[in-house]
């Protein structure tokens, strides 16, 4: 079985994490060289809102340029960022964790799957497929930094969003701005706002995944995962995200 961090992240108000050290009013990120090399390293959860007065671990933003001036500068922007996106790697989803299930999928391992729904989709006219694809690996990325944060958190949306919008801006000035980071930030936004036919399409591919892979945890692990099917049912927004979700909702009837 493979080592995963089971953190909750419903009640923090700052985290710990290794990124380039900056404050924020509620998100707090400090840097460990000596740690950067082990991808299991826990976000920590802090009971306060802002730093305490003499904590020498946080320092003021750094100058990030808006783009890098080097092919070196370029290379360790990238190597930054894609440290950063380990995260998504070892942190498994936590409404899986809630429901006590055995090695939990990680946020990266749902979004690598709503990417192949997007690579697997026919054609729909008006949406761009190389477009859902990439939505649907950066539709989470944010998650790097915040966690997994659910609707049984007790966190609200725009909360929610203003945690992501603020972590997903760190990330992009991470890369080094340019053009791969305003893509990365239009599309998160995009999906988001739910804005465009190919949002609609990667939404209703995050709701198809979720059941899903609830259907083989039932499967699997002989679990009752009824309340995620009840909370996505008549949600779906598109012909191929229905299509799908029904012949999910088929299959596990098939089994009951």
């Amino acid at each position: 079985m493979k080592n995963v961090n089971r953190v909750f992240f419903c009640k923090s108000l700052s985290l710990v994490f290794l990124v380039p050290s900056f404050t924020r009013s509620h998100l707090r990120f400090t840097y460990s060289a000596a740690g950067a090399s082990s991808p299991n390293l826990a976000i920590h959860c802090m009971a306060s809102d802002s730093p305490q007065s003499g904590d020498s671990s946080v320092s003021s933003p750094p100058n990030v340029a808006a783009v890098p001036t080097s092919s070196s500068s370029s290379a360790s922007s990238a190597i930054d960022f894609l440290s950063l996106c380990t995260r998504l790697k070892t942190t498994p989803r936590a409404g899986w964790i809630k429901r006590d299930v055995k090695d939990p999928e990680s946020i990266a391992d749902h979004m690598y799957r709503m990417g192949l729904m997007a690579l697997i989709s026919s054609d729909i006219p008006g949406v761009n497929r190389d477009k859902c694809m990439k939505m649907a690996i950066v539709h989470d990325i944010a998650e790097a930094i915040v966690g997994d944060i659910t609707p049984s958190c007790g966190i609200s949306k725009e909360e929610k969003n203003r945690r992501e919008s603020e972590a997903l801006e760190h990330m992009c000035k991470l890369l080094g701005g340019g053009e791969r980071a305003k893509e990365i930030a239009e599309l998160w936004r995009e999906y988001e706002e739910n804005s465009s036919p190919e949002a609609k399409v990667v939404k209703d591919f995050d709701k198809v995944e979720l059941i899903l892979q609830a259907l083989e945890y039932e499967q699997e692990q002989g679990k009752d995962l009824e309340e995620f099917f009840q909370s996505t049912a008549g949600k779906f927004q598109t012909d191929i995200g229905k299509a799908w979700a029904s012949e999910i909702v088929s299959r596990r009837r098939k089994q009951h």
